[in-house]
């Protein structure tokens, strides 16, 4: 009933939207503008590898380590983190383990179905990837977390959905059609309502604002970041 099956093009939110989309699909992309998408894009873009993982604990550490990869840190602290700035200067060939809440689970529950991470920056080039799959598409807004660890639906993923699924052809269902409409609606104002959406507010008022302006170049990038052996590369970049 909920996985839009009768669709080409499906948009559903979150883990359920895994759940229900994933199995049925020729590949699936996660969205997770602010900012986990956009990190691993600019990550990939420079020839780095992107680890996704869960949990910033103890069992983060010693997975960096099995792999022989640098751990991100705290975001807003020094070095590399999910601030999509903090990986500008970013070394080609740099193994990166990124914990992330949303994005990062959301790439590790998708089981064999082919994934990418899309956001604003690289929209179009993932679209056009993506179909290369197959015609059944699902596309994953990641959303954020309330307090209670219920589903926060966050104006940027509906966007960058939207965006990417702009881009598609075939038959869209209700969901991923209001999700392009949302995005065409708005597509030109995107450098205006990023900061004045509430995860762009969030950032902004912890002192990071690049990362905002980051996230809302749009089509800035050419960049596929794709998820091979537990790892997202951009394979012409990272070889």
């Amino acid at each position: 009933m909920f996985n839009q099956s009768h669709f080409d093009v499906r948009c559903e939110w979150g883990e359920q939207g895994i759940f229900h989309l994933a199995s049925i699909s020729d590949v699936i992309v996660i969205v997770d503008v602010l900012s986990f998408s956009t990190c691993v894009e600019i990550a990939n873009s420079r020839g780095a590898i992107v680890y996704p993982y869960q949990y910033k604990d103890d069992s983060a550490i010693a997975f960096a380590e099995s792999i022989n990869a640098k751990l991100a840190n705290q975001r807003g602290g020094n070095g590399y983190s999910l601030s999509p700035a903090s990986l500008l200067s970013v070394p080609k060939g740099l193994r990166l383990v990124l914990p992330s809440p949303n994005g990062s689970a959301l790439s590790l529950s998708t089981g064999t179905t082919p994934t990418l991470a899309g956001c604003l920056r690289n929209g179009r080039a993932v679209a056009l990837a993506a179909m290369a799959y197959g015609r059944k598409i699902a596309i994953v807004p990641a959303g954020e977390k309330w307090s209670d660890g219920s589903l926060r639906p966050a104006f940027e993923d509906w966007i960058g959905a939207g965006a990417i699924i702009h881009y598609l052809s075939g038959n869209l269902s209700p969901e991923a059609e209001a999700a392009a409409i949302a995005f065409q609606g708005l597509q030109h104002r995107l450098t205006q309502l990023m900061p004045q959406c509430s995860s762009g507010k969030e950032l902004i008022e912890r002192g990071l604002p690049q990362d905002v302006e980051l996230a809302a170049a749009f089509n800035a990038s050419n960049c596929v970041p794709t998820l091979i052996d537990g790892a997202y590369l951009h394979p012409d970049r990272s070889q």
